[in-house]
């Protein structure tokens, strides 16, 4: 699971794909799980049919993550939400603070919007069991149950599904009031309900859509998509957040604290360009898009655009990252530096 607190999706495609705890670190590196399709060279075919169970419904078993090459979509939300106002006062005042009071800061259950990240999904007729490392799970009943109607408010909430084609609806409902909707530190009540439609498009592939229903918190819907991507021949580590937590302490200060001076236009200009970032545990590479918008700065390829904040002529910073970018003796740039809480990561501009 992702241990994030801020909405930076680019954060979020760091880290899922390159340090702990994620499930997507792997484990028996040199085996090739039996069942999987693959392609003439033995890779793993993604673009297969999705499997199915022996009573045809669509089989959604398989270790999963976010799909970085659809990074741009996942939790790319309709709208912006539209929240009560004191939902919206306590957003602000978790963004000032660098979200340091996130459930994931405290070693607690960040709820069911965790598989936003990475997870396995053990399918059966009468219930999906979603894993993640430690003890978190997730129970969805298949087997025509009504949600409980006086619960006892849950970290995850109560979930029953059904089948709507070859979509998965899931109902969800009985949550305490501690976790987030998202990142950016939205909140909700106990009378929220999720929604769900899961459809597994082929073999390595998974859409969510995600709405969210709270009259206590929300003035109207707020539906969230997310693509998963399958991570074949791996399977989840073990992970218990209390025995290494070193985020805490470095969530000092405020978000206020970011001063954002005036850099020339025709200095920006010349960090405007596509950068590739290569992720070290997977090989995988993200490509990330600078351009220049007015007098600033903006970040793009992995999620919704980010307006950066400059410090200086070289160094700027957008939720949960800093920049720098860096020249060659010839004064050309070559790259830039993404430093994050979790490590740093160089993009080199193609």
């Amino acid at each position: 699971m992702t241990r994030n607190t801020i909405g930076s999706l680019l954060f979020v495609a760091l880290i899922a794909a390159a340090f702990g705890p994620q499930p997507a670190c792997a484990q028996w590196l040199k085996y090739k799980a039996p069942g999987i399709p693959r392609t003439a060279d033995g890779k793993p075919d993604l673009a297969a049919p999705a499997p199915r169970m022996p009573d045809g419904k669509p089989d959604l078993s398989g270790t999963w993550r976010i799909d970085t090459a659809g990074m741009a979509e996942s939790g790319k939300a309709e709208g912006a939400v539209k929240a009560q106002p004191w939902a919206v006062e306590l957003t602000a005042k978790r963004k000032e603070n660098l979200g340091n009071d996130a459930p994931s800061v405290q070693c607690l259950p960040d709820g069911i919007t965790v598989e936003s990240g990475v997870g396995k999904v053990v399918q059966t007729p009468g219930v999906v069991l979603m894993l993640w490392g430690g003890t978190l799970y997730r129970e969805i009943f298949l087997d025509g149950r009504d949600l409980p109607i006086d619960p006892n408010p849950d970290w995850m909430g109560y979930s029953v599904g059904r089948w709507e084609g070859d979509t998965l609806v899931i109902l969800s409902a009985g949550f305490n009031d501690r976790t987030w909707l998202d990142g950016d530190g939205h909140p909700h009540t106990e009378a929220l309900r999720v929604t769900e439609r899961l459809r597994r498009t082929n073999f390595g592939h998974m859409e969510i859509i995600r709405t969210f229903v709270d009259p206590g918190a929300l003035l109207e819907p707020w539906t969230v998509p997310v693509k998963l991507e399958l991570d074949p021949d791996n399977e989840p580590l073990e992970y218990v957040c209390n025995e290494n937590e070193r985020d805490a302490s470095h969530l000092v200060g405020k978000a206020s604290d970011d001063k954002d001076v005036k850099v020339a236009p025709a200095v920006l200009a010349k960090y405007v360009g596509t950068y590739l970032v290569k992720l070290p545990a997977t090989g995988e590479t993200l490509t990330i898009v600078f351009t220049l918008a007015k007098d600033h700065l903006t970040l793009s390829g992995v999620g919704p655009t980010e307006t950066l904040k400059a410090g200086s002529d070289t160094e700027f910073s957008a939720p949960g990252l800093n920049l720098k970018f860096e020249k060659s003796s010839s004064g050309k740039i070559t790259d830039v530096l993404i430093q994050t809480v979790e490590g740093d990561f160089k993009g080199v501009r193609k």
